[in-house]
């Protein structure tokens, strides 16, 4: 029997690095053309190309639908040589199709990674999410708050009154009484249209963002990807499956998910060490979008490692050449 292959989180994150950038690379000729499935595809083949040279053992457990959605990145391929330490990837090619199709901010590539059996496998059904940045006593909020005693909960312990707590929500129908409530406490609610990923992080880059906690339901494969980034950039994580009707409790089901009312925390969702990389496609409070010049595209990656609690700060010029 062949001896495990440790997983080597500081060897691999380079790789990881590399297959986010591709992915963005292959879509920048398409931002801006109005062509979501045409973007996500190009994305799609080129985060594939990049993860089959990894020397690893690959699963997809947070990817593009079921195994009949293929050639997306679907939920159970293996991925890499099969050679080197046997891992979990969640995966999103192009957080932001419509984001890159209409050239509007916050697009990115997204790709996280840790050993095998360290990530929920989130069915795709949505989750309420609940996120805040470090420095904050453990539980000083929760998914089982009102969000108005959320808000005066952090502002307290933040030390600042409630108009000065900023949240992030992602501008929907379904939000708009969670709306009316954050408003009703003074706090600024900073709406985005797409890709919740982002909203989450920037709670873990306040004095960046300005953003102070992230609420509201979104994709629950998502809500895996940002916990893995706040694992790495420290920060609370919060999430519960949300079910409409018994196929989407079917679907959970078999993804192994027995308690549907269980609220998993940052570390339920991913339970050991990760490494995360996020690439701009388009301009973004994250990361910039790719720039282009004569000849290159010059690309911006955060490359973070939780055992470390590093997080790196990459531009890649790229030459390219034009058809």
């Amino acid at each position: 029997m062949a001896t495990p292959v440790d997983f080597n989180d500081r060897m691999l994150s380079l790789g990881l690095a590399r297959v986010s950038e591709a992915a963005a690379l292959a879509s920048a000729k398409l931002i801006g053309r109005g062509d979501e499935k045409a973007a996500d595809q190009a994305a799609v083949n080129a985060m594939r190309t990049q993860l089959n040279m990894l020397e690893i053992n690959g699963v997809v457990v947070i990817g593009e639908g079921e195994r009949d959605e293929a050639p997306m990145l679907y939920i159970g391929e293996e991925v890499g040589t099969g050679n080197g330490p046997a891992v979990d990837i969640a995966l999103d090619p192009l957080e932001g199709t419509t984001l890159t199709a209409k050239d509007m901010p916050n697009a990115l590539t997204v790709i996280a990674m840790g050993p095998r059996g360290s990530m929920l496998h989130a069915p795709d059904v949505y989750m309420e999410k609940l996120a805040i940045g470090p420095g904050y006593d453990k539980d000083v909020v929760s998914l089982e708050m009102t969000p108005v005693e959320r808000i005066k909960a952090l502002a307290k312990a933040k030390g600042v009154d409630t108009p000065d707590i900023s949240c992030c929500v992602l501008e929907r129908p379904r939000h708009d009484d969670l709306i009316d409530q954050l408003r009703s406490t003074g706090a600024s609610i900073r709406l985005i249209t797409d890709g919740d990923v982002a909203g989450v992080i920037h709670c873990a880059e306040t004095y960046k963002t300005g953003i102070d906690i992230y609420m509201g339901s979104g994709g629950a494969p998502e809500g895996v990807l940002a916990a893995s980034a706040l694992k790495c950039m420290g920060g609370q994580f919060w999430g519960k499956l949300l079910f409409r009707n018994d196929d989407e409790r079917g679907r959970a089901t078999k993804a192994g998910v027995a308690d549907f009312d269980k609220i998993y925390d940052r570390d339920e969702l991913v339970t050991e060490d990760v490494i995360f990389a996020a690439t701009g496609v388009t301009d973004g409070s994250l990361v910039s979008g790719i720039k282009r010049e004569p000849g290159f595209f010059t690309t911006e990656t955060i490359l973070m490692r939780s055992k470390t609690g590093s997080v790196r700060r990459m531009f890649y010029r790229n030459p390219v050449q034009f058809s």
